[in-house]
């Protein structure tokens, strides 16, 4: 397994435990709770160690559930948007924060290509989800990189 993608498989791990812990506790830690931000600190050291230990991409786990959780409240509007029949909350566990972490790989993080975050987030569904979850996956964040596109070429336009 390469370092970045057990780093996603951490990072996932993480946000896993936030959010079954309280579904409403990342969206807390958003508005920059500092108790709240040094337990997530505290178990994503905690996750690296147990699972990770001797990482060198440490700061690459961190910068996703940190980016994550900076923008989950555009991340899970990108989600809503793109799974319309699936309320966020009816979205298991994991399939909803490997979507958070494919959508903020894909608009959020320029040092991703889009096809490794998509393939990422797709591996991580097929290991951890359910039996669809790669087929969920892939169909959201598609779309969601679809929707870039259009936006991209538009802007292009507009330069024109």
């Amino acid at each position: 397994m390469s370092n970045r993608h057990l780093g996603r498989t951490v990072a996932m791990q993480t946000l896993y435990q936030m959010d079954f812990r309280d579904p409403f506790y990342l969206n807390y830690a958003k508005f920059q709770d500092k108790k709240i931000l040094e337990e997530i600190k505290n178990l994503t050291d905690k996750n690296i160690h147990d699972f990770a230990p001797g990482i060198n991409e440490k700061d690459f786990i961190k910068n996703i559930v940190n980016g994550v959780i900076k923008n989950i409240v555009e991340i899970d509007k990108q989600i809503s948007k793109h799974a319309p029949e699936w309320p966020i909350n009816q979205i298991t566990n994991i399939d909803r924060n490997i979507l958070r972490i494919g959508i903020y790989e894909l608009v959020y993080d320029d040092s991703i290509p889009s096809k490794v975050a998509i393939n990422e987030a797709i591996e991580l569904a097929k290991t951890f989800g359910g039996e669809s979850s790669g087929k969920f996956v892939n169909g959201v964040l598609g779309s969601v990189y679809k929707s870039i596109e259009k936006k991209e070429e538009k802007e292009k336009k507009k330069e024109k």
